[in-house]
């Protein structure tokens, strides 16, 4: 800006206003920060992308579709692709159920029990996969499954479901993935007009018939989303496969992704191949999803009009809903829990019992500290790469957000673009991705954690990203514009107003992609080594080696340090309204 002054002889004389110098500096720092940022992000999303591609089509010959025949020519292909497909949509179908559900009664009925209804929905989120999936092993395998037992007991032994079968894998993954669902779904519901329910029944329609004609039209666009982002989910699962799947010979893609990578000789073209596979299919789920969410405008109620939402009178139904999802909350969070307890206090596994009692022992938290296990050494590295993850995404998703949507760069769109694109990148793809990279790679990255490190930021970059964008929507651009006009330079403004204002987005941000990343399997298992061991493959290891108490012990500190960690900063966050994140 040009300040223009008449001198008395007549002279028009020119002054530069306050912070013009500081602002053309903050348009050079904006185009190297913007530069910096989109090389970073290229490098981080591109180069596995360009990697995986190259050594799917080319052969010691040359460039082949060689590889493509042999992968798919091999016997069992068809049952896999099978298999992947059922075991996908039967977990998405069983999620969807499940988590819209808890939704729907957590947010539009006067049900008893609603915050036992909102914990049985949150706490799965914080257990690992592969100590969810392990616990089910225990509760749910053919001969020692406590439910099979107690089933077989009773009389009623045809309705018992072999944890090592199909069905049970998706029972097991769709349970472990609803609390997702349930995430979508109760945001959907609570953005909703209940006026509209409200007028369907003084019409005389009944609450099904509510629920049916009005509620789920209006849904629909997110139970759609909802619906195809579980599919994606079933598709990259990796724990649920491994854990059930291998020993029963019920493959899908990411088991045989991970059995070509492990087996001699390695299969690197096959590995490929299917990686490929399934980084074709969840790009175009999200592609989907992308395209529902733009048709979402359709089915919107919320308008300047205020509204006060009044829950549904379930009248006689309340009580039974209740107690039906006290049932579901016994199941999927206490029965695990329990599990994991129990086992982790026994000498060696037996089934609950008066007299097994007896044998109670802390022995397993002893030998969880020895040195011969590696615990502690897997500690120190989860830890690290989740601070260090987490600090690294928040940081450089910041500032990407800011390009976004505050700064006036041309092509601004393609960052969020390349910042979003890892969700397409299943964990296990990313992993194999990141070895064809730097196996040969002159630089000494594999092997180490950085190799690690790097897999954590890329693939939960979209998350930093969704955190620090919608923090910073809410900084209104009025608040710069006035801090610049005081001669404020973009650095001042950024670090002093903006930086602030994002810090409860960010801060929530930080404490889901320390959580993720301290309990990520499907990457770490293909990149990990015997010095870079974090909790999550320790457990792997533990599991396959049959020391199912010290795992037990080792899930139990686990989850009951994520569960104080999560307390924690949501109680020292609620002045900074952390729990609106």
């Amino acid at each position: 800006m040009v300040r223009t002054e008449v001198a008395p002889e007549g002279v028009v004389q020119q002054h530069d206003a306050p912070g013009q110098p500081g602002r053309r500096w903050g348009t050079i720092l904006t185009y190297l920060l913007g530069a910096a940022v989109v090389g970073t992000l290229a490098y981080l999303v591109l180069s596995p992308l360009v990697y995986l591609v190259w050594r799917g089509i080319t052969t010691g010959d040359g460039l082949s579709i060689d590889n493509i025949g042999n992968a798919y020519s091999g016997s069992g292909t068809g049952k896999m692709i099978f298999n992947s497909v059922v075991f996908a949509v039967g977990s998405a179908a069983v999620s969807l159920v499940t988590g819209s559900a808890l939704a729907f009664f957590c947010v539009r009925s006067n049900a008893p029990l609603k915050p036992l209804l909102y914990a049985a929905s949150i706490v799965p989120l914080i257990v690992p996969g592969i100590l969810f999936t392990i616990t089910w092993v225990f509760l749910l395998s053919k001969d020692v499954g406590v439910i099979n037992i107690a089933l077989r007991s009773m009389g009623l032994a045809w309705l018992q479901i072999n944890a090592f079968s199909l069905p049970g894998m998706i029972i097991v993954d769709g349970l472990h993935l609803s609390p997702l669902v349930f995430m979508l779904m109760f945001a959907a519901l609570r953005a909703t007009d209940p006026a509209l329910e409200e007028s369907a029944l003084m019409s005389g329609a009944s609450i099904p018939q509510a629920i049916r004609r009005v509620t789920a039209p209006l849904v629909r666009p997110a139970l759609l989303g909802a619906a195809l982002i579980m599919v994606v989910r079933g598709l990259e699962s990796f724990e649920t496969p491994a854990v059930l799947g291998i020993p029963a010979g019920n493959w899908v893609l990411t088991s045989r992704i991970y059995d070509a990578l492990h087996s001699y000789p390695v299969r690197y073209d096959q590995a490929a191949i299917y990686s490929l596979t399934l980084l074709v299919i969840t790009a175009t789920g999200l592609i989907f999803v992308q395209r529902v969410n733009r048709r979402a405008e359709r089915f919107q109620t919320i308008s300047g009009k205020g509204f006060r939402p009044r829950p549904l009178d379930l009248g006689a139904w309340r009580w039974p809903v209740s107690i039906g999802f006290g049932i579901y909350f016994f199941f999927v969070v206490v029965l695990p829990l329990a599990m994991l307890v129990w086992m982790s206090l026994m000498p060696f596994y037996q089934t609950p019992s008066i007299s097994a009692l007896g044998t109670v022992t802390l022995d397993n938290y002893r030998r969880l500290f020895g040195a011969t296990d590696g615990v502690l050494v897997a500690i120190k590295n989860s830890a690290i790469l989740g601070v260090t993850s987490a600090t690294a995404v928040m940081v450089l998703m910041s500032i990407a957000a800011w390009l976004a949507i505050k700064s006036k760069l041309r092509g601004r769109q393609f960052v969020d673009t390349l910042a979003a694109f890892p969700l397409a990148f299943p964990g296990l793809v990313m992993g194999a991705a990141l070895i064809f990279i730097y196996l040969r790679s002159p630089l000494p990255i594999y092997g180490t954690l950085l190799i690690l490190f790097i897999a954590y930021v890329t693939r939960y970059m979209p998350y930093g990203m969704r955190y620090a964008s919608a923090s910073l929507m809410q900084v209104s651009g009025e608040l710069e514009e006035s801090a610049t006009m005081s001669g404020a330079t973009w650095k001042d403004t950024f670090r002093r107003i903006v930086l602030p204002l994002m810090a409860p987005g960010i801060l929530a941000g930080w404490l889901y992609v320390f959580i993720v990343s301290v309990r990520e399997l499907s990457s770490s298992i293909l990149l990990y080594s015997q010095d870079t061991r974090v909790l999550s493959v320790t457990i792997w290891e533990l599991w396959e080696n049959g020391r199912a108490g010290v795992l037990s012990a080792l899930g139990v500190v686990m989850v009951l340090t994520l569960m104080a960690l999560v307390g924690l900063i949501y109680k020292l966050g609620g002045r900074i309204g952390v729990r609106d994140y």
